[in-house]
């Protein structure tokens, strides 16, 4: 656990850890009550996420990145850091993708934290006002990361989930 982030990469895939930790700090510093949250982010490949996709979405295709939300844990479990829930990145089906485009692979999976971090967080994108906050967080965030905002219109993926 690095700051109340746990990053599983059982595949070793080559990632910058201490980067995408500090993609989700960028969201909850943001959130003054969830500064002190802690949640998992697990990459994985792309078989795996399609498993994960059609167990909870019913959808039999993989994608880049799921977010489930975990169940709020009861005040004796002692737990001094809400637990948000975890991230899954499909880290061989990111990297294809960022191949077709001129953003930084690094860059998309901080992207991706970013955004999943939001979704555990409540954000949606499910109606043009929910989208409009939900990106302005976004934009900000990766604005702290020095990652331009346009990445989201670069890499594309993000309007479907």
């Amino acid at each position: 656990m690095n700051d109340g982030v746990e990053l599983q990469n059982p595949n070793r895939y080559p990632i910058d850890s201490d980067r995408l930790v500090q993609a989700t700090r960028a969201i909850l510093a943001s959130h003054a009550k969830e500064q002190d949250a802690s949640l998992c982010i697990a990459l994985t490949d792309a078989s795996a996420i399609k498993a994960l996709n059609m167990k909870y979405a019913c959808i039999d295709a993989p994608t880049d990145v799921l977010s489930f939300p975990a169940n709020p844990l009861p005040q004796e479990a002692g737990e001094t850091r809400k637990y948000l829930g975890d991230i899954v990145i499909a880290h061989d089906y990111v990297s294809t993708q960022a191949g077709a485009t001129d953003a930084e692979l690094d860059d998309i999976l901080c992207l991706l934290v970013i955004h999943g971090t939001l979704h555990l967080l409540g954000f949606a994108h499910d109606t043009a006002a929910a989208k409009d906050r939900m990106w302005a967080a976004q934009d900000t965030a990766l604005r702290s990361l020095n990652i331009e905002p346009a990445i989201v219109e670069s890499y594309g993926s993000l309007e479907d989930d």
